[in-house]
This record gives C-alpha cells, sequence and structure tokens, in this order.
C-alpha cells in the first residue's frame, strides 16, 4: 500500500474485529470485561492503565515517519535500546504485576548486550551521521512505551482474570489511536495505494493476537525486561530463519547471525538471579 499507517490500521483492525467476536462468544471474557470494568469504576485500575495499546500504535507510527530518513537498522537499534532500558525501570518500580525487579548486576548487563547485540546485527546496514540521526529520538521514545505497554496490559490482565480481555483492550485502543493517525496521513499524503488481493497478508493482525496475548500471560512471570529480551531475541532468531528460507535482495548476513546468537547470551544473563 507504500503507507505504513494505513497497513498497520489494517493489521489492528483485524485483530480488534476477531477479538470483539471472540470476547462476545466466551462468557468467561465477557465476565472478565466486566471485571474490568468494575476495576477502573472502583479506582483499582486507572484509565490510563488500559491505554497500552496507544503505544503500538505509535511505535508503528514512527515506523512510517522516520524510516526513511535513518533507515530500518537505527529505527530498530533505538527501539530495542529504549525498550531495554525503559524495561529495568518499569521493573525496579514495579510498574506491571508481580513483585518490582531490583537493578541488578546481571539485569543490566543482559540489557546492554542486547543493545549491542541489535547493534551487531543490523551494523551493516546502519549509516551513521547526518543531521537526520535525532529523529531517532522518536522511536527510542516508541521504545520506552513499549516497555511500559507490556506492564501495564499485565495488570490489565490480573484485574479481568482473562487473557483476552486485556489484548482486545490493547487492539482496540490501538485501533482508534491509528484511525486518528490515518486520517492526519489522508489529509497531508492522501490515499494510499489499493489494498493487496493476497490474502496471506492480512493475517498480521492474528499473529499480533498472539504475540499479545503471549505477552499479558508471560510478563508476570518475567518482568518486563526479561520479557522484552526474549522478544527481541525471537525476532532476530526469526529473522535469520527467514533469510535462510526466503531470502531477500541482501540475504543471511554473518552480522545478523552473530547478533540473533548475542540475543540469547542477554537473556541467560539477565535471568540470572544472582
Amino acid at each position: 500500500m507504500d503507507d505504513g499507517v494505513f497497513a498497520a490500521l489494517i493489521s489492528f483492525g483485524v485483530g480488534a474485529v476477531l477479538l470483539a467476536v471472540a470476547v462476545s462468544l466466551t462468557p468467561s471474557a465477557r465476565a472478565g470485561l466486566l471485571r474490568l470494568r468494575n476495576s477502573v469504576r472502583g479506582g483499582r485500575l486507572r484509565v490510563w492503565q488500559c491505554l497500552g495499546g496507544a503505544c503500538g500504535a505509535w511505535l508503528v507510527t514512527t515506523q512510517g515517519l522516520t524510516v526513511s530518513i535513518l533507515g530500518v537498522a537505527v529505527f530498530t537499534v533505538a527501539v530495542v535500546a529504549g525498550q531495554t532500558v525503559a524495561g529495568l525501570v518499569v521493573d525496579r518500580r514495579g510498574v506491571g504485576p508481580g513483585e518490582a525487579r531490583p537493578i541488578t548486576l546481571s539485569r543490566a548487563a543482559g540489557a546492554g548486550i542486547a543493545v549491542v547485540a541489535v547493534v551487531v546485527a543490523v551494523s551493516d546496514r546502519i549509516a551513521l551521521g547526518g543531521s537526520g540521526l535525532w529523529w531517532a529520538v522518536l522511536p527510542a521514545v516508541a521504545g520506552v512505551g513499549l516497555a511500559w505497554q507490556l506492564a501495564v496490559n499485565g495488570l490489565v490482565r490480573v484485574e479481568s482474570a482473562n487473557v483476552v480481555v486485556p489484548t482486545l483492550v490493547n487492539f482496540g485502543v490501538g485501533t482508534v489511536v491509528l484511525v486518528l493517525a490515518a486520517a492526519v496521513d489522508l489529509a497531508v499524503r492522501g490515499l494510499p495505494r489499493p489494498p493487496p488481493d493476497d490474502w496471506w497478508l492480512y493475517i498480521g493482525g492474528v499473529l499480533g493476537i498472539v504475540t499479545v496475548l503471549t505477552a499479558v500471560v508471560a510478563v508476570r512471570f518475567t518482568g518486563v525486561l526479561l520479557l522484552g529480551l526474549g522478544s527481541v531475541a525471537g525476532q532476530l532468531a526469526g529473522a535469520v530463519v527467514l533469510d535462510l528460507v526466503a531470502p531477500t535482495a541482501g540475504g543471511l548476513s554473518t552480522t545478523s547471525v552473530v547478533g540473533a546468537a548475542l540475543t540469547m547470551v542477554a537473556v541467560a544473563v539477565a535471568a540470572v538471579r544472582r
């Protein structure tokens, strides 16, 4: 479609519709939605703690704004750096479910190794320099938002006692934000290209549901930092597999493999309790 905001809106919209249908057909999910409403009305959960999906929408919006200036590599490094640093702080403050997790040497080292790993993975595609580099602040802030999103989505899951409800809230909020962003995009850039005909290009929303469901279940046990590091490790490992199975013009690089391996080390180091 040559328009990242509209593509993201379709992805979020598909996920939101599927989740709305699932909640309407599942008694336990409807009861969870009622519990969530009562928690917000009773003050146990703040309204702003239900807005984690806005951070996902902000991420894809900044991608559309900055990738053409920064390149995918610098964008990725900025997001991961913001997410890992914020993950340390969010865990330390006990923002998410579960106990607060102090900033230990192993956790700080794991976060640092993860950032280095991503830099290594994309080093052959980074072209630093130029006045446009300050745009990296936007994806870095988006990375901070991702850490916060993981934490508050976990809180919604605890209050609703259901995994589908926080996923619906996440996709619903994200869809609303992307509708507003798409309206601005439409006014500035005009209509995007027509949507593609290949049905399998629309399963991004389904995969997003799996991602958020996994996160809202796991964050209570792993904390935000470890969950974020595991997600980055999975993305880089998946990228390596995709480059092997369906290679692009650039092909699989040695730096990508080394970076993916380093993220596994980062997860292992951050998971050490002492």
